[in-house]
């Protein structure tokens, strides 16, 4: 496995390292427009306009740049769930902005589950830890206290939060992740906007549905 760099200048806010962020914004088009992680750091460093020498000054290695730009993309998520969480409304229609959310996030990053698959299973131990503390590890937590808001409203009832991640982020997951295999026994084409709304509708009914603890209509 390739060893994840300890250089600390991928923390650097992007304002303070303005290369660094060209880098990241760079690899993240590129994966995009290819559907595709496997870029080269030749061509993000092309694209990026900078020297591919620049990518180990500031970040190690490839897998550092790929830590960091998953890393900027979470933190970023991370912070609307906090938004979401302290908002005056009722728990399940905070739990459908969530599914919502997490669908609208992986199309508008369709790189990010693929890093994190990547990060968590093909890259090293160390960098399987950081995608655990800054992702993995803050949205079960924001979860479980949903879910708690929930059950102390008479809302939802008593679910298991890792069974509950494991279902929602599974369910949402596979759609991006496993698509080629879909298309391959349905013939079912590209996810486009239209099949983001669908998944979002179906997974708020799937999801809600066996959640709360009184008839759905019945909740504002």
């Amino acid at each position: 496995m390739p060893h994840l760099s300890t250089n600390v200048s991928h923390r650097l806010p992007a304002s303070k390292n303005t290369t660094a962020d060209r880098l990241l914004v760079a690899a993240g088009e590129l994966m995009t427009e290819r559907n595709s992680i496997d870029v080269s750091l030749h061509d993000i460093a092309v694209k990026a306009g900078v020297n591919a020498a620049l990518v180990k000054y500031h970040f190690g290695n490839k897998d550092g740049l790929m830590l960091a730009l998953l890393e900027r993309d979470a933190v970023t998520e991370m912070a609307n769930l906090e938004y979401l969480l302290a908002q005056p409304i009722s728990p399940a229609a905070k739990m459908r902005l969530h599914i919502a959310g997490i669908i609208k996030t992986y199309h508008q990053f369709p790189y990010m589950n693929r890093l994190i698959h990547y990060m968590l299973h093909e890259s090293s131990a160390e960098a399987a830890d950081e995608v655990s503390k800054f992702f993995v590890g803050p949205l079960l937590d924001f979860q479980r206290r949903l879910l708690a808001q929930g059950v102390a409203a008479g809302q939802f009832r008593n679910v298991d939060p890792v069974l509950f991640y494991t279902s929602l982020v599974g369910a949402c997951d596979h759609l991006f992740f496993s698509r080629h295999s879909i298309t391959r026994a349905t013939g079912v084409g590209p996810i486009t906007d239209q099949v983001c709304r669908d998944y979002i509708v179906h997974m708020e009914t799937l999801i809600l549905d066996g959640l709360l603890g009184s008839p759905r209509g019945a909740v504002s």
